[in-house]
């Protein structure tokens, strides 16, 4: 058994999970909270298969962890949330009954959202990254109504990349400043890392690149996740899959973070 998973089974057997959880929030209240964090969605799949049940059911699990995982973020202070919830690599390659099920969900979810008022009452700014293009045109348009409707909101972003590549954001963005040098709108020696950033998905956030990254299922790579962004965020990697996440888990999580020194290269 791993040190997650053992953490929290004791912690539930000895009944006082919900005593472990409130030592939890005292010791990040009001501490340094990652402004920024991203959160690589892995498992949902090999969680089903363990369970015995269907994928769709897995996707469904972690479907509803990603709408627990916005409210949790939300209610410890981030500001920013990044999810990837499906890469370009995997949008290519997944059969389209998988695709589909992940798309509905989606779907689902942000209706969720927006009609029990949870966008509107905290502010939310809702953000698709990644080759939105590419998703099914009720998708599109849905995440484009979104987009439009919280432009203007400041409490708490929410980035959701689907589809997404971090080399593919890199290309995208070398082509934009590559198109102004050749239109004379910028110097080769005006380039700099802002500048560059700002070309990126999360340029125009107050806090563009992650804190903290959390990736579930025990992998410990990336997997072409923010990379430019990401060169100093601490990583958090957790051996449990994403449906089994739980609040205790995200909070351990953030202790984490906020036990560490960042350096920044030094």
């Amino acid at each position: 058994m791993n040190l997650a998973r053992a953490v929290r089974v004791v912690a539930k057997a000895l009944g006082i999970e919900a005593l472990y959880i409130k030592v939890l929030e005292n010791e990040i209240k009001g501490g340094n909270v990652p402004r920024h964090v991203g959160v690589i969605m892995d498992g949902n799949r090999r969680w089903a298969s363990k369970m015995g049940l269907t994928f769709v059911d897995g996707y469904r699990q972690g479907a509803d962890r990603a709408e627990q995982i916005v409210r949790w973020s939300v209610d410890y202070g981030i500001k920013v949330l990044t999810l990837y919830a499906l890469s370009l690599d995997n949008f290519m390659k997944r059969p389209r009954e998988q695709l589909n099920t992940i798309f509905g969900l989606m779907l689902d979810k942000l209706d969720k959202l927006e009609r029990e008022g949870y966008i509107k009452r905290y502010g939310i700014r809702v953000r698709a990254i990644g080759r939105v293009e590419l998703l099914p045109q009720e998708l599109q348009e849905r995440f484009k109504r979104l987009e439009e409707l919280t432009k203007d909101n400041s409490g708490f972003i929410l980035n959701i990349a689907v589809a997404y590549s971090g080399r593919e954001e890199i290309i995208d963005a070398v082509r934009k400043i590559a198109a102004k040098v050749s239109m004379g709108e910028m110097k080769p020696l005006e380039i700099t890392q802002d500048v560059f950033l700002k070309e990126l998905s999360t340029g125009d956030h107050t806090y563009p690149e992650p804190d903290l990254i959390i990736r579930t299922s025990g992998e410990m790579r990336l997997s072409d996740f923010m990379i430019y962004q990401s060169a100093y965020s601490e990583l958090v990697f957790i051996d449990l899959t994403w449906p089994e996440l739980r609040k205790i888990d995200f909070l351990r999580a953030i202790r984490t973070y906020m036990s560490r020194k960042r350096n920044f290269g030094n």
